[in-house]
């Protein structure tokens, strides 16, 4: 195990994060982490809407729902390019990359035109969630175009011509339908994360990681879009009668596995809390109570600690697999309801959370479920690793 947590510390972790520093990687990061503030509104559209159901009289808000979250590639498509021109030191360029891969993102969503010409008209849904798979690529291709145009420019200095070419070639003269071509690539990875183990491992792998110290965003550019496309498609299925059947979501994720944080940790600082017999951990449990009620647990995680800290990894880790495998196997067996409105508050306590994310009751007793499960798998190592600490605290009064 030592040999394993040398090679994690010195060499894997340093090359992860190396990979997480990448200006295109980062850019991705940035932007999706600027544009949330967007899914939140949307979320709070969502508990106005559940409210509504009591009270009638409160007026139908979704409008702002459809114009904040699903209006998130479109905001998503600016901000990449913008974050990859910033990241190149390109400052210069960035806004109007931003705007370029913007427009770049729109000819890509394929619009049509009436026999006039005068009216043109998009598909809403492809603005939003469903969208991100096209805003990424619009914004990485803009900002590659730009970064090298700034260095070997054809044409004026601030030009946009090469993206607005390949997107006409592709859209005018080729009547290419870019987003559903987009969508068919990407098909086999939303496949791969919507079925049980790709769910598990979409979970598993963020929590591994934020065992060693690196955060879990490292792999959102790749999961969060296949999260918003599954969540995009089971709105598109209740809307048509039907019921919402795609698991992996960030609704789901929140509604059960971010229960104290990643790595569903509240049953941990619960135990620190009332349960540590070392004058550390009980410091330690006192701290980071309230932060693990709303969901933060990084003073637990880097605290306690957590990172390197095999007392404590190994059981994160197995909670890591149990609570994703709880969650898939409770909406598969249609024990609760599978989320289809965004929520993303993530920091409202459990089981309140749970009840939001999915609308429906049964989540509470699920969270209920979860809590007993995560509470009997870090009893033990907590307890070896309470039990060691205080014999060093009585060694060290001695």
């Amino acid at each position: 195990m030592h040999k394993v947590m040398n090679y994690m510390q010195t060499s894997f972790a340093p090359k992860v994060n190396k990979i997480v520093k990448n200006p295109w990687i980062a850019a991705i990061q940035d932007a999706i982490m600027t544009a949330l503030p967007l899914v939140f509104v949307g979320s709070l559209i969502t508990i106005v809407s559940l409210v509504r159901n009591l009270i009638p009289a409160i007026p139908d808000m979704t409008m702002i729902s459809n114009f904040s979250f699903g209006m998130f590639g479109l905001v998503v498509s600016f901000l990449i390019a913008y974050y990859v021109m910033e990241k190149k030191n390109n400052n210069k360029y960035k806004l109007i990359g931003g705007a370029t891969s913007l427009v770049f993102f729109l000819m890509l969503l394929y619009p049509t035109l009436d026999k006039t010409g005068a009216n043109m008209s998009f598909i809403l849904a492809r603005f939003g969630a469903q969208g991100m798979f096209t805003a990424i690529i619009a914004g990485l291709f803009v900002g590659a175009v730009m970064n090298f145009a700034s260095k070997h420019s054809f044409f004026s200095e601030e030009t946009a011509i090469p993206d607005f070419v390949v997107g006409w070639t592709l859209t005018g003269l080729l009547r290419v339908d870019v987003f559903n071509v987009i969508l068919w690539l990407f098909s086999p990875l939303s496949a791969i994360v919507q079925s049980y183990p790709g769910f598990v491992l979409s979970v598993f792998i963020p929590v591994f990681l934020y065992t060693f110290g690196i955060s879990g965003w490292v792999v959102m550019p790749v999961i969060y879009p296949v999260y918003m496309q599954g969540l995009a498609q089971n709105v598109k299925e209740v809307a048509a009668g039907g019921a919402a059947t795609h698991i992996a979501t960030q609704e789901t994720c929140y509604a059960f596995s971010s229960m104290g944080g990643i790595g569903t940790t509240l049953a941990l600082a619960v135990i620190m809390l009332f349960f540590s017999h070392s004058a550390q951990l009980k410091a330690i449990g006192k701290a980071i109570i309230v932060p693990s009620v709303f969901n933060i647990n990084e003073p637990l995680v880097f605290g306690a600690p957590v990172a390197f800290n095999p007392y404590l990894m190994v059981p994160m880790w197995i909670n890591g697999l149990l609570v994703p495998t709880i969650s898939y196997l409770v909406m598969t067996l249609h024990l609760v309801s599978v989320p289809s409105k965004t929520f993303l508050l993530w920091y409202i306590p459990y089981p309140i959370t749970s009840y939001l994310a999915t609308q429906d009751w049964r989540a509470i007793v699920v969270t209920l479920v979860i809590f007993a499960v995560t509470w009997v798998v870090f009893w033990p190592f907590f307890k070896a690793y309470d039990n060691s600490l205080l014999a060093q605290e009585k060694k060290a009064a001695a």
